[in-house]
């Protein structure tokens, strides 16, 4: 029996989903849910751009669970799937002003305005601990206990 390639495609990307959910991150899967929970996010918001390149799984993902390990998190939590849900993606970048497209990447909003940004660039060249240590700084900063 064949599998089609989007079945094929869905056990491929599932657990990259399953990484960032177990974590209690929830998924936007549509442009509608996006505007939805950004819009109403009071307080601050993490959104983590999510990818299937290799520093999304080294670094990015494994970076966002250690930082949320830290005592103070932010109030909400969210991912997107960009190259999966795109029409999601493009509509949560609306939100991340004043940067190009980045994925994978990390965003902070506070009250809807977004406060700190980790763009494709700076997770890279980064290990997972740095860019937890760079995520707890900014929850330190801009989150409430």
């Amino acid at each position: 029996m064949s599998m089609s390639f989007e079945s094929y495609m869905m056990d491929v990307i599932q657990p990259m989903r399953d990484q960032l959910t177990q974590l209690g991150i929830t998924e936007l899967r549509t442009p509608e849910e996006v505007v939805e929970k950004l819009e109403n996010a009071k307080g601050t918001a993490l959104l983590v751009v999510n990818s299937v390149c290799g520093c999304a799984a080294g670094q990015c993902r494994p970076g966002v669970g250690l930082a949320l390990e830290n005592e103070i998190v932010p109030d909400h939590l969210f991912t997107v799937f960009a190259g999966q849900d795109k029409e999601a993606t493009a509509k949560a970048r609306e939100y991340i002003t004043g940067y190009p497209p980045s994925s994978p990447s990390i965003a902070l909003f506070m009250d809807g305005e977004l406060v700190h940004f980790i763009q494709r660039h700076q997770i890279e060249d980064r290990s997972a601990e740095m860019i937890a240590a760079d995520l707890k700084q900014a929850f330190n900063q801009h989150c409430s206990k």
